[in-house]
């Protein structure tokens, strides 16, 4: 239950983080909601975060709104929208991310990413690092018009149908091919690009499906899953997949989802913040084996980390 909105907020002027990070945590453990008056951002524009700032004889130390929205992110809560109250200050109202079962899993473990899930609510599309990492990788691989494309993991083919959208070679959708086990929706990705192929397969049979080469394999939160061999899976991938000359595209999730928003960081059982370790230790093998079978390896993003591997150029070329 929200708490009460008549609740006078904390006003925070030269206190440092540390102190208003205590605060917000001692209000949570007995509140879902934490209001404070802090700066108006905007009255401290240019300056480092902590640096003092004085107006009308008070001082106050400046922070910008990323700070704020950092802070509401690592705690795994929401910033509502700052509102102005009386100047300089304005009011940031933090509010627990409740989870709504968007994660919840169905009878039919095929059917986890469906239609009719909580999942099918997120649009990697919408997250503005991943569209922009999404488009340096593309242009690293530089495809060709009328090029192969083979999404793992494909569900309702957001990926492919941006390509087909945002790759004049590739507006057909001819060349494009997915693969789920997800049959309900598969039904909405044939829909929504009806020249592309998709294959209702489980991804341990990739080696059995006989999908030919191609020149670029994208496969966004797909090595991960729960009961999937990675390794063996990659392996199939560079070896019966992947053309001479093909790229890889690989997204990993660094994030999960809460009460429609991204919540920094995957989770893991019994830790209280995200651990790393264990997708840091895959990148390393990833990006090893990749650079084995001759690729050059770039590593980006935030939320979703994408591994690009490109064919290797020579080194009057890089």
């Amino acid at each position: 239950m929200l708490g009460d909105p008549t609740d006078e907020p904390a006003v925070f002027r030269d206190e440092p983080l540390t102190d208003i990070v205590e605060f917000v945590q001692r209000r949570l453990a007995s509140d879902d909601v934490v209001r404070l008056e802090v700066l108006d951002p905007d009255r401290g524009r240019g300056r480092h975060a902590g640096e003092r700032v004085e107006i009308g004889g008070e001082v106050w130390r400046h922070r910008s709104l990323r700070v704020w929205v950092d802070l509401a992110a690592r705690l795994g809560l929401r910033l509502c929208t700052p509102r102005v109250v009386t100047a300089p200050r304005i009011r940031l109202t933090f509010e627990r991310l409740i989870d709504d079962g968007e994660d919840a899993a169905p009878d039919d473990r095929t059917e986890k990413y469906g239609t009719g899930g909580g999942f099918a609510r997120v649009s990697k599309l919408e997250d503005p690092d991943f569209v922009i990492d999404l488009h340096d990788a593309l242009a690293r691989v530089d495809l060709r018009p009328g090029a192969r494309v083979l999404e793992l993991g494909c569900n309702r083919g957001d990926v492919l149908v941006h390509l087909a959208a945002h790759e004049p070679g590739l507006a057909g959708g001819e060349g494009l091919v997915g693969v789920d086990h997800c049959r309900s929706a598969l039904e909405l990705a044939r829909t929504r690009l009806p020249a592309a192929r998709f294959v209702a397969a489980d991804l341990a049979d990739l080696a059995l499906l006989e999908l030919g080469l191609f020149d670029l394999v994208v496969a966004v939160d797909t090595l991960q899953s729960s009961g999937l061999d990675d390794r063996t899976l990659l392996r199939t991938i560079v070896q019966r997949c992947l053309a001479a000359d093909g790229a890889l595209v690989l997204g990993l999730p660094n994030c999960r989802y809460l009460g429609g928003e991204v919540v920094h960081g995957a989770r893991m059982r019994n830790f209280r913040q995200p651990e790393l370790g264990l997708l840091v230790k895959d990148v390393a093998f990833y990006r090893k084996y990749m650079q084995q079978h001759g690729r050059t390896v770039y590593v980006t993003g935030k939320h979703e980390l994408l591994l690009t591997a490109v064919k290797r150029r020579g080194d009057d070329e890089r």
